[in-house]
């Protein structure tokens, strides 16, 4: 439970795609000047990753990594197809970018006409290639946190964009020097909060904890030893000044 949580908030404020890596940035910019298309595209994002990363942890998993078509028999473990996973994930990626478009057209129009040509735009979205192949890279070990990491990184990228929405929705009012309007401010703005965001680096890294005290540790710590350990050294260094002076 412990690993869950840890790997849920570390991929929405530490490893944010946007703040961390600057995957996505192109519809992060382009779909960012109202919330509520912002809003329609995060949302869209979250379920592409809930779905093509568990999807493409089970084909790198069962299809693609050396020794994975083992379960085929025993002939197959030293087939290696590691070389199709860009091929295969972006396939998956297309498929689920089809139904979510199909879906999005169907029941909010008014949706699909604000996201225009960037809806199906998500299936070359590199957030969206971004998660599949982070988490091939750092190997994670079941379905479930493949599950979590998709989602997780599907909400902090949704927050980036929700949240530079209504910034730049609230900076149209306010008095921007000429040079900086558009994407201008938006570039510092981001920068700030990609800043903000990394402050959360610390939270969840462990290394606040303290030692566990080992038995000769706990024995050296004690007020006897440290007085045993003093004198020792006042003897030595008395030793010491009368060999100097003689």
């Amino acid at each position: 439970m412990l690993e869950h949580l840890e790997l849920f908030f570390k991929s929405i404020f530490i490893d944010n795609m946007v703040f961390a890596v600057f995957l996505g940035m192109c519809s992060y910019l382009a779909v960012s000047k109202k919330v509520s298309t912002a809003v329609g595209l995060g949302a869209a994002v979250i379920f592409v990753l809930a779905v093509t990363v568990p999807l493409n942890w089970l084909l790198d998993q069962y299809l693609l990594r050396d020794g994975a078509l083992v379960w085929l028999g025993p002939e197959y473990a030293d087939y290696n197809l590691s070389f199709l996973s860009f091929i295969l994930f972006i396939a998956t990626i297309a498929t689920m970018v089809q139904l979510v478009e199909i879906v999005v057209e169907k029941f909010s129009p008014s949706l699909y006409n604000s996201l225009g040509i960037f809806l199906p735009l998500i299936a070359v979205n590199c957030a969206i290639l971004g998660g599949s192949l982070f988490m091939q890279a750092r190997e994670i070990p079941s379905l479930g946190l493949a599950f979590n990491y998709g989602v997780s990184s599907g909400i902090g990228w949704f927050l980036a964009i929700l949240a530079i929405a209504a910034i730049r929705e609230k900076i149209r009012y306010s008095n921007v020097p000429a040079p900086l309007r558009g994407l201008g401010i938006t570039f510092i703005i981001t920068g700030l909060m990609g800043i903000g965001f990394q402050s959360f680096g610390g939270m969840l890294t462990g290394d606040n904890e303290p030692p566990e005290p080992t038995e000769n540790n706990a024995a050296e710590l004690t007020p006897e030893k440290e007085l045993e350990k003093e004198m020792e050294e006042d003897e030595k260094t008395v030793s010491y000044n009368e060999v100097v002076n003689k």
